[in-house]
This record gives structure tokens, C-alpha cells and sequence, in this order.
């Protein structure tokens, strides 16, 4: 991954993380590792934790950010997840959301979160 799609990802993640607390989550983790796999933000809210998938693009020359979204990614998230939920074994209720973010030059970042996709 060059610097400038690592730059987007992480400003994605940081504007989802704003989002999410303005909408009225608490904040569990971001960028929790397992082995290869990686969740990029863990987030509660109404007693269900929430594994947020987050995509970024500048423009959709590659496609719509949620587009990028593969079964092999998906599997990848539910491996770091089920590792997640055997360390903290008090969560019954989950789900797995996907926020799609298009950031513009000359205008406010459009959002698109996905709730409880399935896969």
C-alpha cells in the first residue's frame, strides 16, 4: 500500500471514529489485530458491539469504496472478530457494519454506513 492510500485510510477511519461517537457510540477499539487479521474500529452501542469495516476513496475511478469489499476481506474480519468476542465474552449481541466514505476536494466527506451486513 503506498503512503498516500494509507494517509486516506487513516483520515477515513478517523472521520468514521467522529461519526460514530457523534451518533451516539462508545468507542471500543480501533485497529484491533489478530495474527493477519484486523478489525478497524470496534464500537458499542444499545448493548450491541459493532465490527466497522471502513473504506475510503478519493474518487470512484476504482469503484464505490463499499465495492472494494471482498469475501476474502469479510472472512478476515469475522476471524480478528470471533478472536475479539473470546477475549471479551460479555458481548451476545454483534454485528458487522461497513462505512463507505468519498472524500472531495471541494466538499464535505460523503458517508454510507452499511449496518448489520451479511455475508
Amino acid at each position: 500500500m503506498n503512503l498516500g492510500n494509507k494517509n486516506t485510510g487513516n483520515k477515513g477511519e478517523d472521520l468514521t471514529t467522529n461519526w460514530l461517537i457523534e451518533k451516539g457510540f462508545e468507542i471500543i477499539a480501533r485497529n484491533y489485530r489478530f495474527k493477519h487479521s484486523e478489525v478497524d474500529i470496534i464500537a458499542s452501542k444499545n448493548n450491541i458491539l459493532h465490527f466497522v469495516e471502513v473504506k475510503t476513496r478519493t474518487n470512484a475511478a476504482f469503484g464505490l469504496p463499499e465495492e472494494s469489499i471482498d469475501e476474502k476481506k469479510m472472512n478476515a474480519l469475522k476471524k480478528a472478530a470471533s478472536a475479539f468476542i473470546e477475549e471479551n465474552e460479555q458481548w451476545k449481541n454483534i454485528q458487522f457494519d461497513v462505512m463507505a466514505i468519498t472524500l472531495s476536494k471541494n466538499s464535505e466527506p460523503e458517508f454510507f454506513f452499511i449496518e448489520d451486513v451479511f455475508f
